[in-house]
C-alpha cells in the first residue's frame, strides 16, 4: 500500500467491484493486522495469475498495507527502510544496473531481473543501489 493514510485510500479509491474474487479471497486470508509481506503478495499474483500492480491495487481499495518490501525500501519496524549501502558493488552488477536504467532510475522489476540474472538477492541489488545513488522507482505493487 502507499504511505497514504488507509482511510484516505478506501475513501478516495473506488469500490471493490470489478476485483477477482479468488484474489480478494487470498489476500484477505494472507494478510495480517492490515498488513502483507511484498513475497506474500508477490506470490499470490503468480498463484493466481494475475498482475503484481492489480493486486497492489487490490490491497489499496481493501486498505492493506504493504511490509517487508523485498527490496528493503519500506515496511519494516521500526526503521521503515532496511537496505544500507553496499559495501563493494562487483563491477558485472554495477554493470547491469547501468544498462537498465531509465532516467537515471532502476525500477523494481528490473532490479527483481537483474537479481534473478546474477543469482543474487534483491536486496543486494537494492544495496548496490544504495552504494551508487541510485533510486529505485516504479513498485510492481504501487507502492512507490
Amino acid at each position: 500500500m502507499t504511505l497514504r493514510d488507509k482511510k484516505d485510500v478506501q475513501a478516495t479509491a473506488g469500490s471493490l467491484e470489478g476485483v477477482r474474487p479468488d484474489l480478494l479471497e487470498a489476500l484477505k486470508a494472507r494478510s495480517v493486522d492490515g498488513r502483507i509481506a511484498c513475497a506474500e503478495a508477490e506470490r499470490i499474483a503468480r498463484n493466481i495469475g494475475t498482475a503484481m500492480i492489480e493486486v497492489g491495487r487490490a490491497l489499496d481499495l481493501m486498505g492493506i498495507a504493504i511490509s517487508r518490501c523485498q527490496l528493503g525500501l519500506f515496511g519494516y519496524s521500526p526503521e521503515k527502510k532496511i537496505v544500507k549501502p553496499a559495501g563493494n558493488v562487483a563491477p558485472k552488477l554495477a554493470n547491469a544496473i547501468a544498462g537498465a536504467l531509465s532516467e537515471g532510475r532502476l525500477s523494481c522489476s528490473s532490479a527483481w531481473e537483474i537479481a534473478g540474472n546474477q543469482g543474487i538477492s534483491r536486496m543486494e541489488v537494492s544495496s548496490a543501489c544504495e552504494a551508487q545513488g541510485i533510486k529505485i522507482k516504479h513498485c510492481q505493487l504501487g507502492a512507490f
